[in-house]
């Protein structure tokens, strides 16, 4: 058997006092050998991404630090180099895939500078064939159109956009260890499954050993050789993906592997013949217009919506799928009208919204509310969650006694304790947040609710919980839903009917069990050949 590329051994990571246990990490033991995919996995807060960041001595020191353990890469035990050294290896011989893009790219520098940043620290290289050597990164990582995401700023892209951006940066120069922090969370099933191609490929070519940590157990399935389970700082279970996947043992694994979304359809229910929202010839376009005081080239329009034609009956799911720019959120934003289309209509309850003036509109956001992906992004951090969930009913001109008590009444909805109405976002999980955003959905009590991404970035635990919980006040309100998703499995779980959305355009509707079994566009065709660990038939 080969020497591991890396061998962590008893490692313990100390929490700053008053946290609620000592130990963020103790006593883990691991190694990496060259060619072999490790997957950690595990609840957040479990220590997954600690673990990785220690190796790589990114703990926010002095708050968290390493204990005690040895962390072995050839030879060296990195919790002993000093910062030249650690500065060194990462990005050349080990290298990092952040869960939160936009926290890890420097935001006043170009992607483009950003990746050549990397080549002239560590390599000696000409310009011209690092700026080649950029362009076919991010060729790689599936980016359309690698000179205007060379000149452009973090914050000009899309998230989907700026994680493989990241990718492209940590894959540059061939690194012996990749650790990659779910690194396709954010990413939709395609561009999913090209990504650990991608990284497959660079495995098979120079040996890498790849450390993945990931809450999604389709994407162990495809990619692990040995799965590693964390739970509080522990690791519970180790094993080979076979025998962890199929054959657990600790009831915690278990625990987790019940909670995945099967990718087996929903049985549709009898269809309610009042339709609540209607959408016809519905379009949407950006940007055709020219930069500041109307100098330079005109911008490329980019049609987001062509043409759609949807509806949503009561009482019942849509799902709405595609790839990342498929135009799925724009669509949810003009139903709501958080933008205008540009031609088209909306019919909200038979009537046409988009000829609505704002004082009009405002009567009818009672009936239609939204949760958003990000809820810590939605939610004023400066107000405490009482008062985020009584300003909708407070604007609609309910008094405030009333709107404080509704409040109290939808946090028990929600399952959170009456403590969480006088505390504020930030001292929540962010499954406990996306608890807050639903109830501040349900304020008014809508009839319709559009969920834009609810579950992406939650573990599978909190996301079953969150799928409950949704399904469960769908039938007791008895709401309709417009649920936006790239992740295929929680649309067969929660979709009665399924919209598939390509380049702006629907391309196929049906009942979610028909549309599964018998999808009829090549374009859901290649959506559901896709999916992660479709070919993993678990109990």
């Amino acid at each position: 058997m080969s020497t591991p590329l890396l061998s962590i051994s008893d490692l313990s990571i100390l929490l700053p006092d008053g946290a609620d246990r000592r130990h963020a990490v103790a006593d883990v033991s691991l190694s990496l050998r060259g060619g072999e995919t490790v997957c950690i996995v595990g609840e957040s807060g479990s220590g997954k991404s600690l673990t990785a960041r220690a190796i790589m001595g990114l703990l926010p020191a002095p708050h968290v630090r390493v204990g005690c353990g040895v962390i072995d890469f050839g030879g060296e035990d990195l919790t002993k180099v000093d910062y030249e050294r650690l500065r060194n290896i990462r990005g050349s011989e080990i290298s990092m895939i952040f869960q939160e893009p936009m926290t890890a790219l420097n935001p006043v520098m170009t992607i483009g500078d950003q990746i050549d940043e990397i080549f002239r620290f560590h390599v000696s290289m000409p310009p011209e064939e690092r700026q080649k050597r950029a362009l076919s990164l991010l060729d790689d990582v599936n980016l359309p159109d690698p000179e205007r995401i060379m000149s452009a700023y973090p914050h000009e892209l899309s998230g989907g956009q700026r994680q493989r951006s990241m990718i492209a940066m940590a894959l540059a120069l061939g690194p012996k260890i990749l650790i990659a922090d779910e690194p396709t969370t954010a990413l939709d099933v395609t561009t999913q499954a090209q990504i650990l191609r991608l990284i497959k490929n660079m495995q098979r070519r120079l040996g890498t050993g790849v450390l993945f940590i990931t809450h999604d157990f389709g994407v162990v399935a495809d990619i692990a050789d040995r799965v590693i389970v964390m739970q509080e700082g522990l690791i519970v279970e180790s094993g080979t993906s076979t025998q962890v996947l199929n054959k657990p043992k600790h009831k915690y694994t278990k625990s987790l592997i019940a909670a995945i979304p099967r990718l087996k359809p929903r049985k549709t229910r009898k269809r309610s013949k009042e339709v609540v929202v209607e959408t016809s010839a519905l379009h949407k376009s950006f940007g055709g217009g020219r930069s500041f005081l109307g100098f330079g080239r005109r911008a490329r329009t980019v049609d987001a919506v062509v043409d759609v034609n949807i509806e949503l009956r009561k009482g019942e799911t849509l799902g709405v799928v595609g790839e990342s720019g498929s135009g799925k959120s724009t669509l949810a934003r003009c139903i709501i009208r958080l933008i205008d289309s540009d031609t088209g209509m909306v019919k909200l309850n038979g009537v046409d919204i988009t000829t609505l003036k704002r004082n009009e509109m405002r009567q009818h956001r009672k009936f239609i509310q939204m949760v958003f992906q990000d809820p810590f992004a939605s939610l004023n951090p400066r107000s405490k969650v009482g008062d985020i969930i009584s300003q909708g009913p407070m604007l609609q001109g309910i008094e405030k006694i009333k709107a404080h008590q509704r409040a109290r009444e939808l946090l028990d909805v929600v399952g959170l304790d009456s403590k969480a109405f006088n505390r504020f976002p930030h001292e929540f999980s962010g499954g406990q947040r996306q608890r807050i955003g639903i109830a501040r959905a349900l304020a008014l009590d809508p009839d319709i609710l559009v969920a834009d991404e609810p579950v992406s970035a939650l573990d599978v635990s909190i996301q079953a919980q969150i799928l409950d919980l949704l399904d469960q006040i769908r039938k007791e309100m008895d709401l309709s839903m417009l649920f936006i998703t790239h992740d295929l499995r929680v649309a067969a779980q929660v979709c009665d009917f399924v919209a598939v959305m390509q380049k702006g355009r629907v391309v196929e509707v049906g009942a979610t069990n028909k549309l599964f079994t018998q999808p009829q566009h090549e374009y859901t065709k290649s959506l559901l050949d896709a999916v992660p660990g479709k070919d993993w038939h678990f109990a």
